[in-house]
């Protein structure tokens, strides 16, 4: 061995031959290196875009995403008003939280470098803290690749041309492969829940459905409606206009936008259980021994129903006082029974009093007992009339033979009567009613046409049942305006007059309204014209010496507190007569409001 490594001491000399070659590291921050397109840095969120569903939260496998309230981002429909938050020292920027963002409002950035000797600096609120990463945003999620399922489960119904012959039910429900895929799509985010009116338990008892247990689904269903396959077929289904995958839902249904079928899941629940017996087995009701109260209670419709439900559970001596032949209010006799078979109501019905509801039919107060022998008999009082008076039509000859009330016409068909409608019906209205009115008659062989004042994107019928007229050759003319019925040389309707309207925009920011054209005047021959423009209760029930207590506002609404108690301590009051909505979940949430009121005034506690 040399003392001497002379090829140790020349070889670092070697490196002089790097000199003026373009260096492979850069000198930050004075130089800058351009990052991969699809790099994967520090999150960006769009705040207004994102609804606060947590569903990032949710997914990410190490705890490092938060839901914080913000300053500037308030709670509303369909958003939660939470926004996440991120720990930069758990995450490891899988972005699984981005592929699962049902908005698409999260993403991640190019940028990479955060240096702080601040440990709590680390919690980072996208979008807040990095109001620049807009400009800077590199990983996305695209719908076709998503994580998230955002075109729904078709519904199977019958043909337009095929169920316009008949009554049978239109909606043919999921099958069991069907509910269940439906069910895994939803994310549970509870922003349904949130604005459904009687706060169901929705994504519990979806999960329920999708995990298979469709038992564990129907008792959390019944925990707060007793009325679900109602709610499963006809429901307005509030919930699903703010389902967190409508945002970036399938384009070529504008309508439902690939929202969950909470609806239809609920309706495949229930249907497991095809008899009241069987409702009962699953359920195995706890049912609490008698208080010794009673209450009464007015209408056996749907608030009427829940209330006398929960109350009979809960050790209630509980009478129904029902003016018709069955139970169910509106949605027996004002719902056709395409859409609601009759064997679902009972089903329901049958159950309740099971459990001890007592319901007295063809008995009508303010003739067969009078309200006075009511207030006197019982302990609480429930007023849950519907509004079964049609609007008149304020129109000449509406009076004549072959002009009908919608609910009135309804009323007849669902009882199993007939009404001779001739060859052609004039439907005047734009809301559900006039939609059932007119498919009614369509299958009693007319030829019909709806006369509505406004455009048709404006109808508040639902639009389901829009299409579903115009698949079964109900013709809809918007934008005319119904003058007169023409009366015949028989006294009978012979057609109808009406104005073509154009529509003016509105002053004050809403919708356009219509305005008749002069000189615009048609006539649409007819043999029968049916008036769906609205409906009021009837209080003629109701003694003068109660009214200074039980206000009935503009003679139309009965005004009630949180509890759906009335100025009368002992009289509560929900449904139609109450809740302006008009729907049949509002009017579930009412009787269970009222459950809690009662319970509180008879017995100390809600």
């Amino acid at each position: 061995m040399s003392f001497f490594d002379l090829k140790g001491m020349l070889q670092p000399l070697g490196a002089v031959k790097q000199l003026g070659k373009k260096p492979h590291t850069i000198n930050y921050p004075f130089e800058t290196k351009k990052t991969a397109d699809r790099y994967r840095g520090l999150h960006y969120n769009d705040l207004q875009v994102c609804i606060g569903c947590g569903n990032c939260s949710t997914i990410c496998q190490n705890d490092a995403i938060d839901m914080i309230n913000i300053e500037g981002v308030e709670h509303s429909r369909g958003d939660s008003g939470l926004r996440p938050r991120v720990d930069n020292g758990r995450c490891c920027w899988c972005a699984l939280c981005v592929e699962v963002c049902p908005t698409g409002s999260l993403n991640l950035t190019k940028d990479y470098i955060y240096v702080t000797p601040d440990a709590n600096a680390f919690l980072w609120t996208p979008g807040v803290d990095n109001p620049e990463g807009k400009n800077d945003i590199s990983f996305t999620s695209e719908t076709e690749f998503s994580l998230s399922m955002y075109n729904r489960v078709p519904m199977r119904e019958l043909e337009g041309s095929e169920r316009v012959k008949s009554f049978a039910e239109v909606v043919l429900g999921y099958n069991e492969e069907e509910a269940r895929a439906e069910a895994q799509r939803c994310i549970s985010c509870g922003l349904c829940t949130n604005v459904c009116p009687d706060t169901m338990h929705i994504p519990e008892y979806i999960n329920a459905i999708a995990s298979g247990n469709d038992e564990d689904a129907l008792r959390i269903i019944y925990d707060n409606n007793p009325f679900p396959e109602m709610c499963g077929k006809v429901c307005t289904r509030q919930c699903e206009t703010v389902c967190a995958l409508t945002h970036r839902g399938v384009e070529n249904d504008p309508n439902d936008k690939g929202a969950v079928s909470i609806r239809w899941l609920k309706r495949y629940a229930t249907e497991t259980a095809p008899t009241a017996a069987k409702i009962k087995e699953i359920l195995n009701p706890v049912i609490a021994e008698p208080n010794g109260k009673k209450v009464g209670i007015i209408g056996a419709g749907p608030s009427g129903l829940t209330a006398g439900y929960y109350l009979a559970l809960r050790g209630f001596d509980v009478t129904i006082f029902e003016a018709k032949a069955k139970a169910g209010g509106m949605t027996v006799y004002g719902i056709p029974k395409y859409r609601f078979p009759m064997e679902s109501v009972d089903k329901q019905v049958e159950y309740m009093e099971s459990i001890g509801v007592k319901i007295n039919y063809n008995t009508t107060v303010g003739k067969d007992i009078t309200f006075e022998e009511m207030h006197t008999a019982f302990d609480a009082i429930f007023v849950g009339i519907g509004f079964q008076k049609a609007w008149t039509l304020g129109m000449e000859n509406e009076e004549i033979q072959g002009s009908i009330p919608a609910v009135d016409f309804l009323d007849i068909i669902n009882r199993g009567d007939k009404y001779d409608v001739g060859k052609k019906v004039a439907v005047f209205g734009g809301g559900n009613v006039a939609i059932d009115g007119a498919r009614v008659s369509a299958r009693l062989g007319a030829e019909v046409v709806i006369l509505y004042r406004r455009r048709v994107e404006d109808m508040p019928a639902d639009w389901e049942e829009i299409i579903g007229a115009q698949e079964e050759g109900v013709r809809i003319d918007p934008q005319t305006i119904p003058t007169k019925i023409i009366k015949g040389a028989d006294g009978k309707v012979a057609g109808v007059e009406f104005l073509r309207a154009e529509m003016v925009a509105d002053d004050k920011g809403g919708r356009p309204r219509p305005v008749a054209i002069e000189g615009s005047e048609e006539i649409f021959e007819c043999d029968t014209v049916i008036g769906a423009i609205g409906q009021e209760a009837d209080y003629s029930w109701l003694p003068e010496s109660f009214k200074d207590k039980i206000e009935i506002k503009r003679g139309m609404m009965i005004v009630v507190n949180e509890f759906n108690q009335t100025g009368d301590p002992k009289v509560f009051a929900g449904g139609d007569a109450v809740n302006k909505t008009a729907d049949a979940i509002s009017a579930i949430a009412d009787g269970y409001a009222a459950v809690k009121g009662i319970s509180k005034l008879l017995l100390g506690h809600e």
